[in-house]
């Protein structure tokens, strides 16, 4: 009987120790309350594909030009700045930011592979002491809002900013690198830099409980022979330039994608408007990436005219000729189609040589929204933050379309949830 007494009593013990983690869980199957700064929280790597979305997709891209306008001074400075900038996308009945966390070879995280963006504290490299992106996330995810980290996969320096620190992967491995007119760029043809790029998009997934990764269209930034001259003769590749160079960028976007499955996180690309510029100015196989799948999760091709758009009577470039073109296209059943807005062009026009009434009406966005869901399309994004919301030059106009937007999306507490 002794002996069984105390069987009773480890086994019991035994118990207590498996509830343990169960009983610090709140009601509701919330973690226990954090501290108020939140940092980088490991994300669990799984082997499925991410979610299928249940809800609308609703888009507001927020750039590199919008931090410049956010203080990094504190942890406290920018939770304010950035929950105004969330209260308003969520009031608007958008479901997702797309954030740009890391537009120069630099990121607004801490990060094993890139130095602190220059964006933080005007210096590249130098330690905001705290975390942005944590506190981006929490905050977008307190709103009901979904997260993708926007990144720029190539560009290191446009003209000679930032002024690149140590840390910089241009001063680490300057073998990686290539220079054009515009800038400094990582070298799309090594394999060495597409696994970089890789791991830094496994580093995102793996330490943030993101949404998505979201690349831009920086691409090859020039069509020069030069640019790659040696390289190409040394791969001995059959193909020709202009097709190796795709199948570097294929490469490129095909091992990311397998990055963000192994963690259930889903991939986007927003190439060029055009797809013959995709295929031939910056050697993105889009519509490859659409037809086939292992590429990507979306496309949102950046169709920033409007719908009256012509030059001199040729409509090519309107959002309506290219918006159905991009419809037309073979697509995987499981990769969706959206289409960037440009919403920058409240006001200013998109330079038609005809009608510029559409973009001074204060609703050019929800028409094209409308045009689009004739289409099939559902899914937008809207380039960008501040030409909503601080767009001094156009304020009433942008107010106007903000509205237009807000009635168009029949904003609920929680749309699409």
């Amino acid at each position: 009987m002794r002996r069984l007494g105390w069987g009773l009593v480890a086994f019991v013990f035994l118990l207590v120790l498996i509830a343990a983690p169960v009983l610090l869980v709140p009601q509701g199957g919330q973690p226990a309350a954090t501290p108020p700064v939140p940092q980088a929280t490991a994300a669990p790597a799984v082997t499925a594909s991410p979610a299928v979305r249940t809800g609308p997709y609703r888009a507001v891209w927020v750039s590199y030009l919008e931090w410049q306008q956010v203080d990094f001074s504190s942890a406290e400075a920018f939770s304010r700045d950035i929950g105004a900038m969330l209260d308003n996308i969520a009031a608007l009945g958008a479901t997702v930011v797309l954030a740009q966390v890391r537009p120069f070879g630099d990121a607004l995280y801490p990060s094993e592979l890139f130095p602190f963006s220059h964006l933080c504290t005007g210096v590249q490299g130098q330690d905001p002491g705290f975390d942005p992106l944590a506190l981006l996330v929490q905050a977008a995810h307190d709103r009901g809002l979904e997260l993708e980290a926007w990144v720029n996969p190539y560009r290191l320096q446009a003209g000679s900013v930032p002024a690149l620190c140590e840390e910089s992967p241009a001063v680490q491995h300057p073998d990686w690198t290539k220079a054009t007119d515009t800038g400094l760029y990582l070298d799309p043809a090594s394999a060495e830099v597409r696994q970089f790029i890789a791991d830094g998009v496994a580093e995102l997934c793996r330490n943030y409980d993101l949404d998505g990764i979201h690349f831009d269209d920086y691409f090859y930034p020039t069509t020069s022979a030069a640019f790659d001259a040696a390289e190409y003769a040394a791969s001995g590749s059959s193909l020709s330039l202009e097709g190796w160079r795709r199948e570097n960028v294929n490469a490129l976007v095909s091992l990311c994608h397998q990055v963000t499955q192994s963690y259930g996180v889903r991939f986007g690309v927003a190439p060029l408007a055009d797809t013959e510029q995709c295929y031939n100015g910056q050697y993105s196989d889009a519509a490859l990436w659409l037809r086939q799948g292992g590429y990507v999760d979306y496309l949102m091709p950046q169709l920033y005219w409007g719908l009256d758009y012509e030059q001199n009577g040729d409509t090519a470039h309107s959002l309506a000729t290219l918006a159905g073109q991009w419809a037309a296209l073979p697509r995987a059943g499981d990769v969706d189609l959206y289409i960037g807005l440009g919403a920058y062009r409240i006001g200013d026009g998109d330079g038609s040589t005809g009608s510029s009434a559409e973009w001074q009406s204060g609703h050019a966005l929800a028409d094209q929204l409308d045009a689009l869901e004739a289409l099939g399309i559902q899914g937008v994004g809207l380039y960008r933050y501040a030409s909503l919301w601080g767009n001094t030059a156009w304020s009433d106009l942008a107010e106007a379309e903000r509205q237009a937007l807000t009635a168009r999306w029949r904003v609920t507490q929680n749309p699409g949830y």
